[in-house]
């Protein structure tokens, strides 16, 4: 199978499908890797780096014309997609809540789309969850980025002169990123509280030495595959009521609240985050879905009354080497799936992981993106 990986056109999209091991790795297996030229530089990936283990360095024209398998990080920009080859195989974090009118081109282009947002939460499917490898790296990012915003110290320090207090860091919602905030924010020594609609995180949070905060109410707030599912108004007014003194006293604030297809959750009001005090700092991962803080800029940090409300767009960026490492095992993972082990040049489509991530197949998009 031609397998290729392209370039990312995103200036804020630093991390590639394919690096270099994983693209020796798929040679040993009997494949041809194509890299687009530079597209690994900003994970600091080098051509030259992918030639030494075998891979072929080509434009982007040639490879649009001539893959099997086009493995990206986001969805392409429809000016590209326009130029793929029928029944070319697209492999990639597609968000296709986000992007059905470009699944209406794959399906007039005759292309098989594969969303790795989708693969299913089962244990023989954890290599391939790129959601997981890469939102725990955004939960560390966002906290070393808050450390560094924030003008005192993280932890507790007893010296001669006396004793200066660790910051009060409070996660909200705990999925992958919460957990590796939770944990990295314990780390560097601070006092930790979380809060999320599922009761199962109480658990997770206690094992790493968060205090868990959450409404009393019998309402499940857990979907089958694990996931948190929109909650009632009722009980939004009810968390946003626990939470609203408990913001007050914190230093740090880690939103990372999104329910999947659905525009994230506001956690936190404009009162809410003016009634902080000076100096303190709101790092909002869900921006890309509209944001769980009302203050929150997309691709900005807004100051207000001397507290700093982030809204970075590229958190994962800021470690794009690892990110893109993960990533990278995650599609050689799936590839191991998808590509027909007695045919290298054909796809399977039988097993439960690849039905599942797909959502353009034979010219037809998937019921439930399709509306």
């Amino acid at each position: 199978m031609k397998i290729s990986a392209i370039k990312e056109r995103d200036p804020l999209e630093k991390r590639v499908a394919l690096v270099p091991d994983i693209a020796k790795k798929l040679i040993s297996k009997g494949h041809e890797v194509y890299i687009e030229t530079k597209a690994g530089s900003a994970s600091l990936f080098s051509d030259k780096a992918y030639e030494d283990v075998g891979a072929k360095i080509s434009n982007l024209d040639q490879i649009l014309d001539n893959s099997g398998i086009i493995l990206s990080v986001n969805m392409p920009s429809e000016e590209i997609l326009s130029d793929l080859k029928p029944h070319t195989n697209l492999v990639g974090l597609l968000n296709p809540y986000r992007n059905k009118d470009i699944l209406k081109l794959l399906a007039r282009k005759s292309i098989n789309a594969f969303s790795m947002e989708l693969v299913p939460r089962i244990s023989r499917a954890q290599q391939i969850d790129a959601l997981s490898s890469q939102s725990n790296l955004a939960g560390y990012r966002a906290i070393i980025l808050s450390s560094f915003l924030y003008s005192k110290s993280m932890p507790m320090m007893m010296t001669a002169a006396g004793t200066v207090a660790p910051a009060k860091v409070f996660i909200m919602g705990v999925g992958v990123a919460g957990l590796q905030a939770i944990a990295t924010a314990k780390r560097l020594g601070a006092v930790v509280s979380a809060t999320d609609v599922r009761k199962a995180a109480a658990e997770q949070c206690e094992s790493l030495g968060a205090s868990f905060i959450i409404v009393d109410t019998d309402e499940d707030a857990e979907d089958d595959s694990g996931y948190a599912k929109e909650m009632s108004e009722e009980h939004l007014k009810e968390q946003r009521k626990l939470v609203a003194e408990h913001i007050k006293n914190q230093d740090i604030i880690v939103c990372s609240a999104l329910v999947p297809g659905k525009k994230a959750p506001i956690l936190i009001s404009e009162q809410e985050a003016l009634s902080m005090k000076a100096g303190s700092i709101i790092v909002d991962m869900a921006i890309e879905y509209g944001g769980n803080c009302e203050l929150s800029k997309s691709g900005e940090i807004v100051e207000v009354n001397d507290i700093k409300i982030v809204g970075d767009l590229s958190l994962i960026g800021g470690i794009a080497p690892d990110a893109s490492n993960l990533y990278s095992r995650n599609l050689f993972s799936f590839l191991e799936l998808l590509v027909d082990p007695k045919n290298k040049d054909k796809i399977c489509l039988d097993d439960e992981v690849v039905s599942t991530t797909s959502i353009v197949k034979d010219s037809k998009i998937r019921e439930d993106f399709n509306n």
